[in-house]
């Protein structure tokens, strides 16, 4: 979800210190919850600024830039595999990342992994393996009697 904007957050603060009214009825007639108001006054409170707080996480290894050259790649190429696609990647933008980061990557740009269908057309008319003849095992002397 979107953070609200600063001219809201302003807006909130604005009318909670002029009107003088419960957090509970600010939280209403703003249609916002309770909890972001109490967040809300709390860091105003203590830093003066009505600025959301950072996300949390690691910054993304590519840029939007790379994202790009991955979809420059996705449409070039579309039946390679993540290792290939990570490879490439690598050799167009310096930047190399593990195929689970690809993965993220594709989902953020909307791709999917889709198998293909196969049909009876496609199947191979012998696909089952003769099964070898059995050896026949000959057991020591010792073991016959059990």
């Amino acid at each position: 979800m979107k953070a609200y904007s600063n001219d809201l957050r302003r807006k909130l603060i604005e009318i909670y210190e002029k009107e003088q009214i419960s957090q509970r009825q600010l939280a209403a007639r703003f249609n916002v919850s309770l909890n972001f108001i109490t967040t809300l006054l709390r860091r105003y409170r203590n830093t003066g600024g009505v600025d959301p707080a950072p996300r949390p996480g690691r910054k993304s290894l590519l840029s939007p830039a790379d994202l790009k050259q991955l979809e420059v790649l996705v449409h070039e190429q579309p039946d390679n595999t993540l290792a290939q696609f990570c490879q490439q990647l690598e050799q167009r933008t310096g930047v190399s990342i593990s195929r689970t980061t690809m993965v993220r990557c594709l989902e953020k740009l909307g791709y999917r992994k889709h198998k293909q269908r196969t049909t009876q057309a496609h199947k191979k008319s012998n696909h089952y393996r003769e099964i070898p003849e059995r050896r026949h095992h000959t057991f020591p002397d010792s073991l016959s009697g059990i």
